[in-house]
């Protein structure tokens, strides 16, 4: 019985080979991400050990920390007294104390090198003989005065600079220049990430980053034959600090390898979750495929039984042959899936990343991974479809050709899938009622209901549905469109799985889809609507605080109308922190578009509170209203409720207050923005001359409110069209379902399409039918999933809208629209080859084909 299933397979190698391409997919995108994933981890924890080479024990310092009553408590940082206390010591051969901070260097033009999120600058620690062992230097030196600073060498190519060079370098305050001292080499991981390395002199990043004295962090070398462990030993009695930990070089390596890996395993999962939904696809199209294999072969199997072939020999005959295309197609996807890998890591470095070199990592692990994933899929699959074969009676079988399903089997997966679809429905309904992450997670659960159900409901949708159209198409196509319309459904079985693969992916699509416009929308009408500045000026990447000095500067430059600062901070009500932000009394009535309630926003300037109104509704407060606060610094005070406004959610925290009164309360204010006006209103020159007053600092981004809406709306886009390409595979094996589907369903009817032709149905015609089919399918499939979609779409919307303005659903008919088009150009597509098979077959030949 094994030879024969092989013979069948080899005998029918076109007919299978859809599913190996489906499988082999499928199984690339798991082997791909498996192999990519590994490389990658191993890549980076070789990079994370390589950088601790040498380092026997490392000192962290996490910062000040706050006591029960909220005050700070501790050191900044590590001191220069303990650094000397830990140099001391008998095993210790050099310490070198590391700060760092964001530091970003202007090219030729102003522009900042690199990406904002990878630019940071430390400090050059020599430790023996005048260097510092992290950097390799192919040009002059590591700064040694104040005025002097190195760069990363693919900075300093960037920019055109040379040693001797004078370099614009911005933190978060005014542009400063420094003389080029020498150009290094590195494996920090921010370097390798894209982004620049800008080394000063210790004691500048100590004031630019910490506090004159302290440091972030001690690297500790031991002499030969020193303990790592013991000096850790000795070294822990020295750091009287709390918030500040010392552990082995090698355990740091560990811990970092570990967080390596599990950053990796969310990208990793991510990745699976689609390959998953294109195995899940390709599932339809195996299921489908061995249906058709078994229903053309319903004689020949029957005279197996008659020659004395049992039930069970019949059925693993059927599965042998899953059990052959499963390996195969195991195979090609593991050797896909490792080029696969090399392409996105190709791919990643066109982009400007610079990953870790090294080896590709095939583990065992994938290899086994890839050959259970196919040959399972496959197998499960033709599980269903070699059952149904067991059930042929020898001579039933050898007297019919086709042998549909019975009313019976067909009423009991109608009730089957009504049950599950409404058990879904009704998990929909209950997330949206709800709301919130739990919510989404039962939306998530009823999703998945719905969309099983939908699947075992599908060849009872498919008559009605397609019935309905068949009007139109014998109008407008004449006898192709309704022999078109009619052979859709007359296989509902086949006609439901070719378009659940296409409806699941569109489901997806159109999901995605919609929730991100309508967010995309939201943000939209934020900001025009409710920002009424020019401008926004922001760190470059949103990469920390801007300093005090910005909002200084522009308030007295010439032309700039109004300027306020958005300063990020909080005070403890009760037990509990809150938010608050600090802005300009006198201008953010001019920059943002507050809708005042109650109370009058002129109220912040005699140091009164104005009040969100949601947080006003949840703790009883209105104008007049008293709250007892604790600020940063420790200090108590009562603050007076002036005004209560409608929600601003993205512009401004619950709590609005004086920015002088936090600052009054806070060392070091986080000012996450400045919006400004100028005189004249928003144009380049207004822009220009908010740049020029902030000497052009490469740092800085000052954003119109068409760059805000862009830059919200670039992010969803690129997301969409992140996971629009992830489910590209999940598309691509639907494609190859209707291909085989027509391909199949060709040649059972090729007697039927013979006849046609002798009555007079031309080639031409006998393509239109074919590609009509494919077109209805498609379509039929399509519909369902944007229906669906757009459904789940809204439950998700609805659990996010009260944490939203303004929320509304924004449904995208222009890309719905696309969606539809394109199922139908993916119908016409999948007909080419069986429509061009069907119009060539010989008529005569045809007739006598059984």
């Amino acid at each position: 019985m094994f030879r024969t299933a092989l013979r069948n397979v080899l005998a029918h190698k076109a007919r299978l080979l859809m599913t190996v391409l489906a499988v082999t997919l499928g199984v690339a995108f798991v082997s791909g991400t498996l192999v990519f994933t590994d490389t990658l981890k191993k890549s980076l924890s070789g990079q994370s050990a390589k950088s601790y080479e040498g380092v026997a024990v490392s000192v962290t310092s996490y910062g000040q920390g706050r006591g029960d009553d909220g005050q700070k408590e501790g050191e900044p940082g590590i001191s220069q007294q303990t650094l000397d206390k830990v140099k001391a010591l008998g095993g210790v051969d050099a310490v070198s104390g590391r700060v760092s901070g964001f530091a970003g260097v202007g090219d030729e033009d102003g522009k900042l090198i690199g990406s904002g999120w990878s630019n940071k600058g430390s400090n050059y620690s020599p430790v023996k003989d005048g260097e510092d062992p992290r950097y390799t230097f192919t040009q002059g030196s590591g700064p040694a005065r104040a005025d002097q600073i190195a760069l990363d060498k693919a900075t300093a190519d960037a920019g055109k600079y040379k040693v001797g060079d004078t370099v614009r370098v911005a933190t978060n305050g005014p542009v400063k220049e420094y003389g080029l001292a020498g150009v290094f080499t590195t494996e920090d991981g921010a370097v390798q990430a894209g982004g620049s390395l800008v080394l000063f002199d210790t004691k500048v990043a100590q004031e630019l980053y910490l506090k004159p004295g302290y440091f972030q962090e001690l690297s500790v070398g031991a002499k030969a034959g020193a303990s790592a462990d013991q000096l850790l030993a000795e070294i822990k009695p020295l750091l009287d600090d709390k918030n500040t930990k010392a552990q082995t070089g090698a355990e740091l390596a560990r811990e970092q390898a570990k967080e390596i890996e599990r950053g990796m395993g969310n990208m990793s999962t991510m990745l699976l979750v689609f390959a998953g939904i294109s195995l899940f696809v390709g599932v339809f199209l195996i299921y489908n495929t061995f249906t058709m294999l078994v229903t053309q072969r319903t004689k020949e199997l029957a005279l197996l039984r008659a020659v004395g072939a049992n039930r069970g020999q019949v059925m693993r005959s059927v599965l042998a042959e899953a059990l052959v295309v499963g390996a195969l197609s195991a195979a090609l996807g593991l050797i896909g899936g490792i080029g696969l890998a090399i392409g996105i890591r190709s791919l990643i470095g066109s982009f400007g990343a610079k990953l870790p070199g090294g080896a590709l990592v095939i583990a065992p692990g994938t290899v086994v991974a890839a050959l259970v994933i196919g040959i399972l899929v496959t197998t499960v699959a033709a599980v269903l479809p070699a059952w149904r074969t067991g059930r042929i009676a020898p001579v039933a079988a050898m007297g019919s050709a086709h042998l549909p399903a019975n009313a019976k089997s067909l009423l009991l997966r109608n009730v089957i899938g009504s049950v599950i679809s409404l058990l879904g429905i009704g998990l929909v309904v209950l997330g949206v009622s709800m709301g919130g992450s739990d919510g989404r997670m039962v939306i998530g659960a009823g999703s998945f209901f719905m969309l099983i159900g939908m699947i075992v409901l599908l060849p009872l949708l498919s008559k009605p549905v397609i019935a309905s159209v068949r009007p139109a198409l014998q109008k407008v196509f004449g006898i192709p469109g309704k022999l078109a319309a009619q052979n859709a459904v007359r296989n509902p079985r086949r006609t439901a799985v070719t378009a659940a693969s296409l409806a699941i992916g569109l489901t997806l699509v159109t999901t995605l889809s919609v929730l991100g416009i309508t967010v995309g929308k939201v943000v939209d009408r934020m900001s025009t609507e409710k920002l009424k500045a020019d401008y926004r000026v922001s760190m470059s990447g949103d990469m920390g605080s801007l300093d005090t000095s910005v909002a200084e500067t522009l308030a007295k430059s010439p032309g700039i109308k109004a300027v306020s600062p958005q300063t990020a901070g909080y005070f403890k009500v009760g037990d509990d922190f809150r938010s608050a932000s600090g802005v300009n009394p006198a201008a953010i009535g001019q920059l943002l578009n507050i809708e005042v309630l109650s109370g009058s926003l002129d109220s912040l300037a005699k140091g009164e509170l104005a009040v969100a109104e949601k947080t006003a509704k949840s703790k009883d407060l209105a104008v007049g209203s008293t709250l007892q606060v604790q600020y940063d610094d420790g200090q108590k005070g009562t603050l007076k409720v002036g005004a209560v406004y409608k929600d601003m959610e993205g512009l401004l925290s619950p709590y609005v207050i004086d920015d002088k009164v936090l600052a009054q309360h806070s060392e070091d204010p986080y000012i996450r923005e400045v919006y400004v006006n100028v005189d004249g209103g928003a144009s380049k020159a207004g822009q220009q001359k908010v740049v020029d007053a902030l000497g052009k600092n490469p740092a800085i981004t000052v954003a119109t409110q068409q760059d805000m809406r862009n830059e919200m709306g670039g992010m969803i886009n690129t997301m969409l069209n992140v996971m629009y390409g992830l489910l590209g595979m999940a598309l691509i094996i639907s494609v190859l379902g209707v291909v085989n589907t027509l391909a199949m369903s060709v040649f059972e009817r090729t007697q039927e399409i013979g006849m046609l032709r002798a009555i007079g149905l031309d080639r031409s015609r006998v393509k239109n039918m074919i590609r009509l089919e494919a077109v209805v399918i498609s379509l039929f499939g399509a519909v369902l999933g944007v229906a669906i979609g757009v459904f789940l779409a809204w439950a998700v919307g609805t659990t996010m809208a009260k944490a939203m303005p303004d929320y509304a659903l924004v449904v995208p008919y222009d890309r719905i629209g696309i969606f539809l088009l394109l199922a139908a150009v993916v119908g016409v597509l999948a007909a080419m080859w069986p429509a061009r098979s069907a119009a060539r077959l010989n008529m005569l030949t045809a007739i006598k084909t059984e």
